[in-house]
């Protein structure tokens, strides 16, 4: 068993402050007084312990003291992404059996058209019921009980709930803290949505490490850089792309020592952009996690930032990470698929147990990543299984190629995918995104790129785009890049 970490937190530090918007700031005694009325209020609507409450809302204090609100009665958030369509939304509520579906005005329309399809019981906000506090609320949160079910991408098929228990979040929080260090001064920005395991993992670490969380509505280069500056923000959580706008943005001015780390997460980074950090001195930290391991999984110490640039690091305390090929492992340096076990690992998605089984057998999570350890144990992840392309029996990985690409001085955004040949069976096609005054010119990109990769490599197709399809924390969806090509 666990203290209930919110009121813990705010007994050894009321009046730190717990978490900053643009428009307010509350202390962890703020934050806990909201989040008690709103426990009240749920049980007013008749929440109780298992009950799964579903929440479509962008990043905001209310969805924060729903979060522990929630917790506070024994239910499970089920943080639903804000860009879901109201059928996508409707299919996870009944997947989950949600007893309350709340939503902020922004997200109603959306939610109302999915309770067209899926009724629930009542749809009445919490947030307006007056009820007296006389509902005993949890002391403790025992390790092995279900804090949140986060539904995956859904990259074939309908997506999966991932179950996380308490003891998850507090593994993969207490992971990071012996990687990064806890430090005093310390404020962790969000400005990744909450409903992502990578932002709600900030909201549960600032309340366990009892420093504020900086929580940004979404995200946007220039507020990022300026609560860098201005707020002394001194952890950043970014993707790839997110990363590249902060520094277009911000030119030759270079960050204040205060930030003293950019984790970077969502897939394999384009080497140019790792490169473009260490020369201006940027604090990139690499990362690898998944939404079935709470978030950090492997991340790089600050110590070998530099001298491994490329790599994930090695897996969090008390993680283990293997690299099996036909379930066998490999030797250092051999690519196969990223194994991971430990604490902070999914008991398995909520209601599929033939996928649990399969996701979890030998008692490893099996997550679908292609990468390799090098001989000093760090990890380097290469694609998604899903994603590789096998081009007459040579294997090509999307994330090399497009790294490729966006080295060019033209290419803001690029997504490689396979297409049908009736000679190789697939050949490598790219997307991209050219930079504003450029001049397309798929043949000069063929030959930048045929001077840097094997032949079997190089795109046989390119063509331009405005945009290319992202997930809303910024990864890449190659179904839909391939849907778009098809589509011509």
């Amino acid at each position: 068993m666990l203290p209930n970490w919110l009121i813990h937190r705010a007994y050894l530090t009321p009046d730190r402050p717990a978490l900053i918007t643009a428009s307010e700031q509350l202390t962890f005694r703020d934050l806990l007084t909201r989040a008690q009325t709103s426990a009240y209020q749920l049980a007013a609507l008749e929440v109780k312990t298992g009950d799964a409450v579903a929440v479509l809302m962008r990043n905001s204090v209310e969805f924060v003291v729903l979060m522990h609100a929630v917790n506070m009665l024994g239910a499970t958030l089920v943080p639903l992404n804000t860009r879901l369509t109201p059928t996508e939304i409707a299919w996870q509520l009944d997947n989950v059996k949600a007893k309350l579906f709340i939503t902020d005005e922004d997200n109603d329309p959306t939610a109302q058209n999915a309770l067209t399809e899926r009724p629930l019981g009542s749809s009445e906000s919490p947030l307006v019921v007056d009820v007296p506090p006389s509902v005993p609320l949890l002391q403790q949160y025992a390790l092995d009980a279900v804090h949140s079910i986060i539904h995956t991408s859904g990259t074939t098929g309908h997506p999966k709930g991932t179950m996380l228990t308490f003891g998850n979040f507090w593994w993969s929080s207490v992971g990071s803290a012996l990687n990064l260090g806890n430090h005093a001064d310390d404020r962790w920005l969000a400005c990744m949505p909450l409903f992502h395991v990578g932002g709600l993992s900030i909201a549960i670490k600032s309340v366990i490490y009892g420093i504020p969380m900086v929580l940004h509505q979404s995200f946007d280069a220039a507020a990022v850089n300026r609560a860098i500056d201005e707020q002394k923000v001194t952890i950043v959580s970014v993707v790839a792309t997110m990363l590249a706008r902060m520094l277009d943005e911000r030119g030759d001015k270079p960050y204040p020592a205060s930030l003293r780390c950019v984790l970077l997460g969502g897939g394999p980074a384009p080497q140019p952009l790792l490169e473009a950090c260490a020369a201006r001195g940027v604090p990139v930290v690499q990362t690898y996690g998944l939404t079935e391991a709470a978030s950090q999984v492997a991340t790089l110490a600050p110590e070998d930032a530099l001298r491994k640039l490329g790599s994930a690091g090695k897996p969090l305390f008390p993680m283990e990470i293997r690299i099996v090929k036909d379930e066998q492992s490999v030797n250092a340096g051999e690519m196969g698929e990223i194994l991971v076990r430990g604490p902070s690992v999914t008991p398995g998605y909520y209601n599929q147990r033939e996928a649990s089984r399969q996701a979890l057998r030998g008692g490893w999570l099996h997550t679908g990543d292609i990468g390799y350890l090098d001989d000093e144990g760090f990890l380097y992840v290469v694609d998604r299984r899903d994603d590789l392309i096998i081009s007459g029996g040579e294997n090509v990985y999307p994330a090399e190629v497009e790294a490729v690409l966006m080295a060019h001085p033209d290419v803001v955004e690029a997504a490689v995918i396979g297409v049908s040949d009736e000679k190789w069976g697939a050949v490598p096609a790219a997307l991209i995104k050219i930079r504003d005054g450029a001049i397309f010119d798929a043949e000069s990109l063929r030959a930048f790129c045929a001077a840097r990769l094997a032949r079997f490599k190089v795109p046989v197709h390119i063509k331009a785009t405005n945009e290319l399809p992202r997930t809303a924390s910024g990864k890449l969806v190659r179904r839909v890049v391939a849907a778009q090509w098809v589509a011509g």
